[in-house]
């Protein structure tokens, strides 16, 4: 269980000396037969922010099947995904730096860039033109998902910040004068 994998991993780094720890999962539930590529992702990223040195992948077929090319492609990704994410917990400025230029092309709406960026850039284009086919919105600033009336990034860059903090001073004023 989630709760388990810290402990589990400082017990194997005192028992062991803090040799080189490999783990294939840990799945955090086994509810999910033919999705353990994301119930053993979440624990790989765990262990993984907590010291395990290596992260086995494991694809949706385990304890199912023989996997295919699909299915290691998507245990490949979960797992990178979940290591991604334990780079991320334990300060991996590489890390950090990648999602930030990621997220600064989401808001911006650079498409291209978003896809360069990406895990996957071909499954991440792939989504985007399936839903958004035409040439035009190759550089739209808006996706499918809530259309350009509702996206918050686009919505965020018409916020008058002045007004906004403004209305924070006031509401500080008034609640020390209370």
């Amino acid at each position: 269980p989630l709760d388990q994998l810290e402990m589990n991993v400082r017990k194997q780094q005192e028992i062991c000396h803090e040799a080189p720890f490999y783990t294939l999962g840990p799945l955090v539930t086994d509810i999910a037969p033919g999705y353990d590529h994301i119930t053993s992702a979440i624990g790989a990223a765990v262990v993984g922010w907590h010291g395990t040195s290596m992260l086995c992948y494991v694809t949706p077929k385990e304890h199912l099947g023989l996997p295919n090319a699909e299915d290691v492609k998507q245990g490949l990704i979960a797992y990178r995904i979940a290591a991604h994410a334990a780079d991320l917990a334990r300060g991996n400025k590489r890390a950090a730096q990648w999602d930030r230029e990621l997220s600064k092309a989401r808001f911006d709406f650079d498409w291209r860039r978003q896809f360069e960026l990406s895990l996957d850039p071909e499954t991440a284009q792939a989504m985007h033109d399936e839903t958004l086919a035409d040439d035009y919105f190759k550089t739209a600033e808006f996706c499918s998902m809530c259309g350009p009336k509702y996206c918050p990034m686009h919505n965020f860059k018409d916020i008058d910040w002045d007004d906004i903090r403004a209305v924070v001073a006031e509401r500080k004023r008034d609640r020390l004068t209370v």
